[in-house]
């Protein structure tokens, strides 16, 4: 008599998600990194909060570590996950979508503060880059270059918190700062590699080659980018800026006078600026610095001359950091010509901010009132 062939046990709960997991690796990653965007859209702060400066310093830690970890193992036997205890276990086989997950959340925190100082221009061209790195992390190229492009993309994480902390610190923005953002934050890879060769000499050549070089890399290509004035000017950024035919400080805020009509709600102000006789054009501006930040900008005000914009005034404007809505300040000019107008707000160094523009026509003098507005 022969006995029935043993019915196999179903696997439990965590050898499902396992089997998923590794049948779906590289779904799982984009979906965790796509989450980490989202995630930080949600819990996105004030740029100079020190929650969001912690969150950023633990992310980082815990990136740095996964994939130095990743980096040591390369050279060791493959792992016995099946010998684990569970705990462990659930972090080797989680620990590549933890890492896309943090990326992800960094990577669009930093897109949120680029894409806030700098114009709609240059904010594309950012984006565009990051859509672009996202897409070559899951690509077969990318993936089989695996730890050194891991490590470029840290870099890229690194290099952009440091470029937006230590302006913070320092309490302004310039040529010095910059350099001194890229040294300090390229120093932490440094530190890493030298730490390899000093506790593990034999496995500094692959240390120079997956880690150094490729951050390396990316810390000339930030300073290209700062010298082509394609890099924003973190922390500063202009949430509003508009064209006015009046403005007064009251005690309850600024007083903006417009005759825009209602149904063109998407221009600020009079973005068609129709001018009478001793009228002068306002430009304000509410300028987001962080506390403890004291800094000059630029007003430039430009006319369009057939094919090319032709500076007009250039005006500089103090700021000073620290309140939730920015700081407000405006530009008075008093002698123009009817056209197109584009009125600049820059750092010193010609790095833009932002920017309105403006058709201005003479028109005859007529009864009219204004709207107002409190800023």
């Amino acid at each position: 008599m022969t006995q029935p062939d043993a019915i196999p046990a179903s696997p439990g709960g965590i050898d499902r998600f396992r089997l998923y997991y590794e049948r779906n690796e590289r779904r799982i990653a984009v979906v965790a990194f796509v989450a980490g965007f989202v995630f930080d859209i949600l819990t996105f702060g004030r740029v100079d909060s020190w929650l969001a400066i912690g969150q950023q310093i633990l992310y980082l830690a815990v990136i740095m570590t996964a994939l130095t970890q990743m980096f040591l193992e390369e050279a060791r036997p493959p792992l016995e996950l099946e010998k684990m205890f569970a705990v462990k276990r659930w972090y080797y086989q989680g620990r590549t979508a933890v890492v896309h997950f943090l990326f992800g959340s960094l990577l669009n925190l930093y897109t949120i503060y680029f894409f806030k100082s700098s114009s709609l221009l240059v904010s594309f061209s950012f984006m565009a880059f990051l859509v672009l790195v996202l897409v070559a992390n899951e690509t077969r190229r990318f993936k089989s270059l695996g730890l050194p492009f891991k490590f470029a993309l840290l870099g890229l994480c690194v290099l952009s918190f440091f470029a937006h902390v230590v302006p913070i610190f320092v309490g302004s923005i310039g040529v010095a700062v910059f350099l001194f953002s890229m040294l300090v934050g390229y120093l932490p890879l440094i530190g890493l590699g030298w730490g390899i060769r000093a506790f593990a000499p034999e496995l500094f050549r692959r240390a120079r080659r997956q880690i150094l070089v490729p951050s390396g890399v990316v810390l000339v290509g930030f300073l290209a980018l700062y010298l082509l004035k394609v890099i924003p000017p973190v922390p500063l950024s202009i949430p509003f800026i508009g064209v006015y035919h009046a403005v007064e400080r009251t005690e309850e805020g600024y007083r903006l006078s417009h005759e825009r009509p209602p149904w063109r709600f998407w221009h600020n102000g009079d973005q068609e600026f129709r001018a009478r006789p001793g009228d002068r054009v306002y430009v304000f501006f509410r300028i987001f610095s962080p506390t403890r930040f004291s800094d000059q900008v630029l007003m430039r005000w430009y006319r369009r001359d057939g094919a090319r914009w032709s500076l007009s005034d250039s005006i500089p404007i103090n700021i000073v950091g620290g309140r939730e809505q920015g700081f407000r300040g405006y530009g008075v000019k008093s002698n123009y010509q009817p056209g197109r107008w584009r009125v600049q707000v820059e750092t010193t160094d010609g790095r833009e901010i932002g920017r309105v523009y403006f058709r201005l026509e003479i028109a005859p003098e007529a009864p009219r009132s204004f709207e107002v507005e409190i800023q």
